[in-house]
């Protein structure tokens, strides 16, 4: 007889500043350690249209602050281009740069603990002009 999978899934919220990075390696990691899944996959999830997530260096800041310059370059605000621009000149902006980012992340896990390497690290990645409420949805999968 086979074991059953049991999925777990928690949800928090990150309250975020403006057009920033909030790591999040510490709630996903203590999550995970929780869970009693010694090996599996943990999936983060942002529900959310304007924000995303990324794995990233977590010892130099300047990375996270050229990786901002560089989004700056892909989707810059206001562009006359745009035609949704209902909340404001980073409205679309703010859409784009989550559709060429990620709204969600897949890491694994080995005895009870996420798999990052020594310079990784989990962000919230806000890119909107405002901070933001944003829900994080993580569901831990054993394996």
């Amino acid at each position: 007889m086979e074991t059953p999978v049991v999925t777990r899934q928690t949800r928090f919220t990150i309250s975020t500043r403006a057009r920033a990075m909030t790591d999040v390696t510490a709630e996903v990691a203590a999550l995970v350690a929780h869970s009693g899944v010694g090996s599996g996959i943990a999936n983060i999830f942002v529900r959310h249209t304007s924000c995303a997530l990324l794995i990233t260096e977590n010892a130099d800041p300047d990375v996270r602050r050229d990786l901002e310059t560089l989004a700056r370059r892909w989707a810059p605000d206001g562009d006359p281009a745009y035609r949704h621009a209902l909340e404001g000149d980073d409205d679309m902006a703010a859409h784009a740069r989550s559709v060429l980012t990620a709204v969600s992340l897949t890491v694994p896990i080995a005895n009870d603990r996420l798999l990052l390497g020594t310079w990784q690290g989990i962000y919230l990645w806000e890119h909107r002009n405002q901070g933001h409420e944003r829900e994080i949805v993580v569901t831990i999968i054993p394996c």
